[in-house]
């Protein structure tokens, strides 16, 4: 009889078919799930002309859709954590698919508020538990580069959207843009098919012989005999509970990474919302606004992948930090109304640095909590960030019917850019300095 550290297994073991096949369909789940996130902005010019909304109405409109992430982040990531991440991430991808779909029935701003709650449930509950899961399964060497990779599906979604809003709302309506959810609908079975479970899930349940049938996939070469125990090591530690998060010296890390979750995903919706609108009031056609949040997204992608290889050689609070600084920088700049060609560079970098960093800062809460807590660690983080995100929209929506210049608009979007970056700074102090003293501890 053997005993086998699982944990300790997949960072020796070499990143197989098992392994891309993990970064593949959780990245085709978070292409469904940013398709779902930045349809609203493509369709809220539409919106506001045919059911004569003001720009605060039309921001409290996108913020149904992010108290529901709210609330799925919180929900759905300790759920996971006691049902399986499988279950929990099965769930929110049915949920939001089919919310989705009704939201282009609604007839009112009322009706779509609703579906557009429940379609938030959903998405919040996804992205936690498919960075958890990701993150599990990937050797810690590459573990930056494969979350990062895998979460470039999520811009991916946010390109596609933007695409189709080009080709189809100036001729369709906005209604068609949410029909195309029932699409991935399709990928259920197969998602329920071939995304394993968690195996620190199925060790704590007692589940050997499932952990013993996924383990072998990951590592062929090793024969496993029925009589042989696999082990997480991290699977002793405390319950999943909210106070744990602050515990181990990791009270100040935890604050700082909620308060960049906050600021970070503030922007992301902000610019993800009212991107479009403002760039048409400045001048902009309808066709270039909404070729700015392709833009935004590809960044975000080309972003996210960058960090995370970045991540694995500098470490990634440190390339978060540098990320947070250029995204200042960039957002002020499109307030100069600058020409086609330099504000699509400046959203691409903007969108780098915003949408691209939220992926770094997920990998950066997976990293910071063992497995024990580490869906709760990322449902908190996400849900506290989700705030942000609700306060985003809602914010545009105020500022732009004061009706103030361009350059003073984007000049203020940048401020929660700057908060970010000096919080990440402090956290990755903090790091630093619990590291060197874990370093000077005698094994």
């Amino acid at each position: 009889m053997r005993t086998i550290d699982v944990n300790e297994a997949i960072d020796r073991s070499p990143f197989g078919s098992f392994q891309w096949t993990v970064v593949a369909l959780c990245a085709l789940l978070l292409i469904v799930d940013g398709y779902d996130v930045f349809v609203a902005g493509t369709v809220l010019p539409t919106l506001i002309a045919e059911w004569g909304l003001t720009k605060p109405q039309a921001g409290a409109l996108q913020a149904w859709a992010l108290f529901g992430m709210m609330f799925g982040a919180l929900i759905f990531g300790p759920l996971a954590d006691r049902i399986g991440r499988k279950k929990g991430i099965a769930i929110s991808f049915l949920l939001f698919t089919v919310a989705t779909l009704l939201t282009g029935f609604a007839s009112s701003p009322g009706e779509f508020k609703v579906f557009r709650f429940f379609a938030g449930l959903g998405c919040g509950g996804l992205m936690p538990n498919a960075v958890a899961l990701m993150n599990e399964y990937a050797p810690k060497r590459l573990r930056g580069t494969m979350v990062a990779l895998m979460f470039s599906g999520y811009s991916v979604g946010g390109m596609v959207a933007a695409g189709l809003g080009i080709g189809m709302i100036p001729q369709y309506g906005w209604q068609p843009m949410f029909f195309v959810a029932a699409v991935p609908l399709l990928m259920l079975p197969l998602i329920l098919w071939k995304l394993p479970e968690s195996l620190g899930f199925l060790i704590r349940q007692g589940k050997q012989e499932q952990a013993r049938r996924i383990y072998a996939r990951i590592n062929p070469a090793l024969e496993l005999g029925s009589s042989d125990i696999l082990v997480f090591s991290e699977t002793k530690g405390a319950s999943a509970s909210v106070s744990e998060l602050f515990r181990h010296e990791r009270a100040l890390r935890t604050v700082m990474l909620w308060v960049s979750f906050f600021c970070c995903l503030l922007l992301v919706y902000l610019l993800s919302s009212w991107l479009p609108k403002v760039l048409q009031e400045a001048g902009y056609a309808e066709k270039a606004s909404l070729l700015s949040l392709f833009s935004l997204n590809f960044g975000g992608m080309a972003g996210a992948i960058a960090g995370g290889w970045l991540g694995d050689r500098l470490g990634l609070p440190k390339v978060v930090v540098g990320f947070f600084v250029v995204a200042a920088l960039s957002i002020a700049m499109i307030g100069f109304n600058p020409p086609a060609g330099l504000l699509f560079l400046l959203v691409f970098i903007a969108g780098a640095t915003t949408i691209g960093t939220q992926i770094l800062l997920y990998a950066s809460v997976a990293q910071l909590y063992n497995l024990s807590v580490r869906s709760t660690g990322l449902g908190w983080a996400s849900g506290v960030g989700r705030i942000g995100a609700i306060v985003g929209p809602t914010l545009g929506g105020a500022l732009l019917a004061n009706e103030l210049p361009l350059q003073q608009n984007f000049l203020i979007f940048s401020i929660p850019a700057a908060v970010s970056a000096l919080a990440m700074l402090v956290f990755a102090i903090s790091n630093a300095r619990r590291s060197s003293e874990a370093q000077l501890v005698p094994a």
